[in-house]
């Protein structure tokens, strides 16, 4: 596997920052568990215009398509729980600077990729850049241990679905076809699942906030099949350590949009995430 080209980076890149902005608008909403279901039904009619011209992925694919569907459904729970615990600033960069590092420990074992020296050197740095976000001005584990919880657990499941999902496309044939069908099948099981659980609710819901669903379902779509795409163009450490800078943007979306505190020591966070980067292209 190549290292990261710098075109790979850049799309990375971009990619975080959509990520960063529609869960910026997940917590920002009116009722996360609602808002989160739109959002993954959002993601499946993004979809949809774009399957008539992708071919199914192959075979041998399907299998891990429907793991990470399953993943996904714990994924989307413990991401509502994450923000109704707890703020943006510490809930996302925890699960989020956690993650890399689970992928890159089981990475070798599951898709025998070794990281080099400045490969390693990098994602420790973004993982620790993070990490350190999460518990800076007062939002650490002792504040709010059922954020921190919650976010931890989450952070495992992110592992999960990018190894299941890093192997699966390299198998499908197509990046894009995978991504595609993914998000057309996700969307299905946990929206049905809140929409029995909170009967009567959802679909009200949906019809008055589609605009917001839609735009969210897009971003989110959008960002993962580029972070699929990558995976087979890079080691799959590298791209999930690289995602991860999502939370400078997230940090600074929580300030702006959210009223969450962001100040010199998340700075330092922030500068460490940058060097890691810089590590990952040496």
């Amino acid at each position: 596997m190549p290292e990261m080209s710098l075109g790979v980076t850049l799309a990375v890149l971009g990619a975080a920052l959509l990520h960063a902005a529609w869960n910026a608008m997940l917590k920002g909403g009116r009722d996360t568990t609602l808002d989160m279901a739109i959002v993954v039904a959002g993601s499946g009619l993004a979809a949809v215009p774009f399957l008539p011209f992708l071919p199914l992925p192959a075979r041998e694919s399907w299998p891990y398509i429907a793991a990470s569907m399953v993943i996904h459904i714990g994924y989307y729970t413990a991401l509502v729980g994450t923000y109704r615990a707890g703020d943006l600033s510490h809930g996302y960069p925890l699960m989020r600077g956690v993650a890399p590092l689970l992928v890159a420990s089981f990475g070798v074992l599951a898709l025998g990729e070794v990281p080099g020296l400045w490969m390693g050197l990098g994602i420790l740095l973004i993982s620790g850049g993070v990490i350190a976000i999460a518990f800076i001005g007062g939002a650490s584990w002792l504040h709010n241990p059922r954020a921190t919880a919650w976010a931890l657990a989450n952070a495992a499941l992110i592992a999960c679905y990018t190894l299941v999902d890093g192997a699966g496309v390299r198998l499908s044939g197509s990046a894009a076809a995978y991504a595609g069908w993914m998000f057309f099948l996700d969307a299905f099981p946990y929206f049905l699942i809140v929409a029995w659980l909170r009967r009567g609710e959802l679909v009200p819901y949906a019809l008055r906030h589609w605009g917001r669903g839609l735009a969210g379902g897009a971003a989110s779509a959008a960002a993962y099949a580029i972070a699929l795409w990558a995976m087979t163009q890079a080691p799959v450490a590298a791209v999930a350590a690289l995602r991860e800078t999502s939370v400078i943007f997230a940090a600074i979306l929580g300030a702006w949009l959210l009223k969450e505190p962001f100040g010199r020591a998340r700075l330092a966070g922030a500068a460490a995430v940058v060097a890691g980067v810089i590590a990952l292209k040496s």
